[in-house]
């Protein structure tokens, strides 16, 4: 499997998500420079409105072009805080965060609308940090992947909904899956992007190597985890060719023997006639 190419090199993030009419007017999402534990210098956007009820902060990407790709993943590097650690914001505070997206195709500036995004899911932490933590910068980093698709427009993008949480988002990655290049019985397979949900599998024709032809049509299928299945079919070495290491090669003719049918080598001639009397 290859996680073919990373698209969060061409994506930023907004706060306030470039919206033109939040629906209501709330704090935004700060942008942090930071260090963690290892005093590595960090960039966060955070957000901790957890005394107000009510709250609805997005936080969005630019446009993504998704190059081909019909289902994207999107990894996300976060921090929460445990409610229980702070004082006075009990039916306030949550611990969950919502992802989202909008297809496009093209970049639609700040003109986007919440009501435009389809909900992917609501992210919770597996670890959340308290006031302690904080104490010795001790950042308990959850890490959750979420697929995004099928995509079929030029590009997209991702929001964050921040409703109430304690929360600091460190880095988003956007990448797709893809089939590697293979030979598999003397076919060759070029690489193959993934299928729009979980569950696809891409069929691929293969063509035969040099000084081969086929024997069957050659196929494999490309799976969403980026994994060949199924081979089908094969190529075959061509008449005077070899199968050796996923290629044909010419067969090593014998010696020839430089002699006429009949005739004898003049050191042999002689032996045979003998000493002269």
């Amino acid at each position: 499997m290859q996680e073919a190419y990373s698209l969060s090199g061409r994506s930023s993030l907004s706060p306030a998500g470039g919206f033109a009419t939040p629906r209501i007017p709330t704090p935004f999402w700060d942008s942090i420079n930071e260090v963690d534990e290892s005093f590595r210098p960090i960039h966060t956007y955070q957000v901790c409105n957890v005394m107000s009820p009510n709250q609805n902060n997005w936080l969005r990407t630019s446009w993504v072009p998704r190059d081909g790709a019909r289902r994207v993943y999107a990894e996300i590097k976060f921090t929460l805080r445990d409610c229980n650690s702070m004082p006075g914001v009990l039916g306030t505070c949550k611990e969950t965060f919502n992802l989202y997206y909008l297809e496009s195709d093209r970049d639609l500036g700040a003109s986007t609308q919440e009501s435009q995004f389809l909900k992917i899911d609501t992210i919770a932490a597996d670890e959340s940090f308290t006031g302690a933590d904080l104490g010795v910068r001790r950042l308990k980093l959850n890490t959750e992947v979420r697929g995004v698709g099928p995509l079929n427009k030029r590009g997209f993008y991702l929001a964050f909904q921040d409703i109430g949480a304690c929360l600091a988002i460190l880095s988003l990655r956007i990448y797709y899956k893809k089939c590697p290049t293979m030979v598999r019985n003397l076919a060759a397979f070029s690489e193959a992007v993934t299928g729009a949900d979980s569950s696809s599998l891409v069929e691929v024709r293969g063509q035969c190597v040099r000084h081969s032809e086929e024997r069957d049509t050659p196929k494999m299928y490309c799976s969403a985890e980026g994994e060949w299945l199924v081979p089908i079919g094969k190529c075959v070495c061509s008449a005077g060719y070899e199968e050796r290491r996923d290629a044909c090669v010419g067969e090593h003719a014998p010696a020839r023997v430089g002699w006429r049918l009949g005739s004898v080598p003049a050191g042999l001639a002689r032996q045979e006639k003998g000493p002269r009397a």
